[in-house]
């Protein structure tokens, strides 16, 4: 939760001999964002932050074994969303936990460069239901999504994300677990999706998989450490317990004549709860729904298969709360205030695509208390009908540890994620009366036409929006369409030249949706790889790029007869000061989230140097300007 602010004398923003960095919007746009003090004759309507801390927040748990099968049409019902658009009965955050997604190396390939399909199903899914993804974490086919409505998202703070691989003795991640922990209106929570060994036989094997699971993630920080540390612990997956002492026959009977009781007794996990240590505190709901392993794929028929798998409830969702003790909790508060009720607990036979069927639970918060105070309260006008209109101001609680690296992004009303901004400004910290503080968008960076937004600050520190205002209109006159015709063409050809894409450690600052500065693997004996270099394929580079990362952006290089052709995109001039011309912006930039290490895409020079010409020299980024780079200088 502690972070620092920026002492040097220098502007947040800029770099040693580079000067104020022109920030890539992703729409083509760069703008400086520069911040002034507030003017106090420009008055601004009471409009801040948006809807008010639920007084029991509602928590939806999804546990899926998709089979590396490839995602279904729609997963609303299994998400439990209203229909019309109407969400007042839905719940305030929901937590996905997927295993196998399909994880060879081609399409483990294809997920680094853009997002995976799942993924990219349930944020189009949710994003309509004001939605945003907080966090997600993966590990090989294991992962873990975690959503919650965007006017939540000021009160949702320190998230942090681990895994830890138990296959091959922690060298392989097909076994193992995914979480992600945060404070939730004061509360620390803690997200836990795992997948154990199968087999009957493997009990034993499955009780050690998972201490090792909670030894080994740790959590920095003033909050809780431990897994189990948490104030409250959701565990959920595919856990592969088991049926046992029954046989086939009986346990098909008694699930077609609705005497599910009868297999309680002998499923591993219910007698595990009374006889392992570790399992103390955890709860479950009743099992009132059949067994959800193992099926024919694409019915409802249990195994017909030569092997007849019996069948048996391997996707489970439990959850413990910490126990009430003398003192302060993990958020600094007295224990003895949460209470959780859970609201349902099915299975959902209507998905096919696996040979497991997908299991939900809708659980109900309770709190003693809530921390209700934003750490940032942004101030917009109603309406922007004007470019000069396009001004933000804010306000900054005195306990909030801001950063230089804190921006403020404007997001059209049903955006994904975090990154998923239609232009931003830095947030840069000036000393300001009143400690209030204006920052405006350029009218280069505003979206022409018609629409609804929001404004949203972005806490470097904290990962994620600690301010948001109420939905907001901008109506101002479209562009030109012979402008824009002109930028589509000259992006188009300068989407088929050649570029090198680097995976590089996510040591960047830039508010790229690649970084995941808090995300460790504690897998015993796994050590790290080295830097991966791609080359794309032609077709590739065709496509679109999906990721909306700017560290992701292809950085184009321009061909030596159009080298001195400024009038059609103005590369030179908009380039960051001390790097060659062909540092440039494409203007489209697809909306979508990479979900391992930031890529970042350096022009190269396929002729070793002379391809530029006798005339067309490139001279090389000075080392203060590759270290600005390396640093993330680029923009969120």
């Amino acid at each position: 939760m502690e972070g620092q602010s920026s002492s040097s004398s220098r502007r947040p923003g800029t770099r040693a001999g580079l000067g104020p960095l022109p920030v890539p919007g992703p729409h083509g746009v760069s703008q400086t964002g520069a911040p002034s003090k507030v003017d106090s004759s420009f008055q601004l309507p009471a409009k801040e932050n948006a809807a008010p801390v639920p007084s029991e927040p509602r928590i939806t748990v999804v546990t899926w074994n998709v089979g590396t099968a490839m995602p279904p049409d729609d997963v609303t019902s299994l998400l439990h969303l209203g229909s019309g658009g109407d969400d007042s009965d839905g719940a305030d955050m929901i937590a996905i936990g997927l295993q196998e997604v399909n994880s060879m190396l081609n399409k483990r390939l294809k997920d680094a460069l853009f997002t995976d399909q799942w993924s990219e199903l349930f944020m189009d899914a949710l994003a309509p239901f004001n939605f945003v993804l907080v966090s997600t974490v993966r590990m090989q086919g294991v992962i873990l999504l975690l959503f919650a409505k965007y006017y939540h998202l000021p009160f949702l703070r320190d998230v942090q994300t681990d895994c830890t691989r138990t296959g091959l003795g922690g060298y392989w991640g097909n076994k193992g677990g995914v979480s992600v922990r945060l404070a939730a209106f004061g509360h620390m929570l803690c997200f836990l999706n795992c997948h154990l060994p199968a087999h009957m036989d493997k009990a034993e094997q499955r009780k050690d998989n998972f201490q090792t699971i909670l030894s080994l993630q740790q959590f920095p920080g003033p909050g809780a450490h431990g897994i189990l540390d948490h104030d409250l612990v959701f565990w959920f997956g595919d856990l592969n317990f088991r049926i046992e002492s029954y046989d086939l026959h009986f346990v098909k009977f008694a699930i077609d004549s609705d005497q599910l009781h009868q297999l309680w007794e002998k499923d591993q996990l219910n007698m595990a709860k009374n006889t392992w240590p570790i399992l103390k505190g955890f709860q479950e709901g009743p099992l009132n729904f059949a067994p959800t392993f193992k099926f024919d794929v694409g019915t409802n028929k249990y195994d017909t298969s030569a092997k007849k798998r019996k069948p048996a409830w391997t996707d489970r969702i439990l959850w413990k709360v910490k126990a009430p003790c003398v003192g302060p909790s993990p958020s600094g508060r007295e224990s003895h205030r949460l209470q959780v009720t859970q609201h349902s607990y099915r299975s959902h036979m209507e998905y096919t695509v696996s040979d497991h069927k997908p299991v939900a639970a809708q659980f109900v918060l309770q709190f003693a208390y809530r921390d209700d105070v934003p750490l940032v309260r942004l101030e917009v006008a109603d309406e922007w009908v004007r470019p000069e209109q396009a001004v933000v101001r804010y306000r900054m609680e005195t306990v909030f540890a801001r950063s230089s690296w804190d921006w403020i992004g404007l997001y059209r009303v049903g955006f994904r994620h975090c990154k998923d901004y239609v232009a931003y400004v830095w947030a840069k910290h000036e000393d300001v009366d009143g400690n209030v503080y204006q920052v405006t968008f350029s009218e280069e960076a505003l979206p022409k036409g018609h629409g609804d937004f929001i404004l949203g600050y972005y806490s470097h520190t904290h990962s994620i929006l600690i301010g948001v205002t109420e939905p907001f209109q901008i109506s101002l006159p479209t562009s030109e369409p012979a402008s824009s015709s002109t930028d589509s063409s000259s992006a188009s050809s300068e989407d088929e030249d050649d570029s090198t894409l680097e995976l590089l450690a996510s040591k960047s600052r830039s508010p790229s949706p690649g970084k995941s500065k808090r995300h460790r693997s504690r897998s015993p004996g796994l050590a790290r790889f080295p830097g991966l270099v791609l080359r794309p394929s032609s077709r590739e580079r065709r496509g679109a790029n999906r990721s909306p990362s700017p560290q992701s952006r292809r950085l184009p290089r321009v061909a030596p007869d159009r080298s001195n052709d400024s009038g059609s995109r103005g590369s030179s001039e908009e380039g960051p000061s001390g790097l060659p011309g062909p540092w440039a912006f494409p203007p489209s930039v697809p909306r979508s989230l990479g979900l391992l290490p930031a890529l970042r895409l350096e022009t190269v020079d396929p002729g070793g140097g002379g391809s530029w010409g006798p005339n067309r020299e490139a001279p090389a980024p000075s080392s203060q300007g590759r270290q600005g780079l390396e640093e993330g200088g680029l923009g969120p």
